[in-house]
């Protein structure tokens, strides 16, 4: 157990008890407090940081539009910005003269940050992705406060804070603004936008409810996809790279499967030798670091008192190489 400021963590990495903390469904554990108090800005109140009735009213909405036969919808808007990204460097290799050194990350984040806006907005995907860079200053302005924990320091007018009250208003308004141009046009869009629109819409909620449902459920759909996919693909093609063999057999299967085709769902599925490869990065280099939750009530978990209020974290990292479970080779790459 440990402290940062004021916030109390018990650090839990006993697979069992991970595992109860993770098939857990009562209410008496939920989301972090702190993460709403120090990271409002920028991820609002909504199915990241919400509990109770409020979080299974978000779920209830954003499920089903999340369910493997809509994704598989997605793959041709997926083709269009990795078709986008593929053209990008090749250009740049043709530049170079049929060789050139390419900084993946920050294209790869773009990337995924292009799939999600053409999900979300599909024929408003230009503001979407105003928003997404929008978002993205955001977030690292607020990387940059180091004061997690200090009561009353989020609401001191300081460098830092305007600048995150700034974005944050211009998140809000560019997405309120394509919200009403959506709802001008009657346009029948199949985006994630328009499930959100009819989730607040059956929700009776107020006027400023319903424009905060609105705003705070677009940013999640942002922040929980762009960078943790963006982070598994680097380091997923990293891997690939630093062991060619590998790289060999995954490309020889895609060969196999597509015969020169444009990849779709059906071909995806199909490709075994791929999956692995995804899992074994996954093991090795989550793209989150710590899944935590916070007791609600004071609560037993395997024979461990925990207090109300108390924060629980579990370090994936740490989980991902024990060799009670994973053995002796967990430090290799052994898909």
């Amino acid at each position: 157990m440990f402290s940062l400021f004021n916030t109390q963590i018990l650090h839990v990495n006993e697979p069992e008890i991970v595992r109860e903390i993770a098939t857990c469904t009562s209410l008496d554990l939920g989301k972090p407090s702190y993460q709403q108090r120090e990271r409002g800005p920028l991820i609002g109140h909504d199915i990241l940081t919400s509990d109770g009735a409020v979080w299974t009213h978000n779920r209830k909405i954003l499920a089903p539009e999340l369910y493997m036969d809509k994704v598989k919808g997605m793959v041709g808007l997926i083709m269009k910005s990795i078709e986008t990204l593929l053209n990008s460097w090749k250009s740049m290799i043709e530049k170079e003269g049929g060789i050139a050194d390419i900084k993946i990350d920050e294209d790869v984040r773009s990337f995924s940050g292009d799939v999600i806006s053409r999900a979300c907005f599909r024929s408003n995907y230009i503001k979407g992705e105003e928003i997404f860079l929008r978002l993205r200053a955001l977030q690292e302005a607020m990387s940059k406060k180091i004061f997690l924990g200090i009561p009353g320091m989020r609401y001191i007018p300081n460098k830092h804070n305007r600048n995150a009250w700034a974005l944050e208003k211009d998140v809000r308004n560019l997405i309120l603004k394509v919200v009403s141009d959506r709802k001008e046009s009657s346009a029948n869009e199949k985006d994630l936008l328009q499930m959100v629109l009819e989730g607040a819409k059956n929700s009776k909620l107020s006027k400023e409810a319903t424009d905060n449902f609105i705003v705070d459920n677009c940013k999640n759909l942002y922040l929980a996809g762009y960078e943790t996919t963006a982070v598994s693909a680097v380091w997923c093609l990293m891997l690939l790279a630093a062991n060619p063999d590998w790289q060999d057999r995954v490309r020889d299967e895609v060969f196999e499967i597509c015969k020169e085709r444009t990849p779709d769902a059906d071909m995806i599925q199909k490709m075994k030798q791929m999956t692995m490869v995804i899992h074994e990065s996954l093991k090795l280099y989550p793209p989150v670091l710590v899944v935590s939750r916070e007791a609600l009530a004071d609560m037993e978990l395997r024979g461990i008192h925990v207090p109300k209020w108390m924060n629980i974290w579990s370090l994936l990292a740490t989980l991902h190489i024990d060799p009670e479970n994973w053995g002796q080779d967990r430090l290799k790459f052994n898909p």
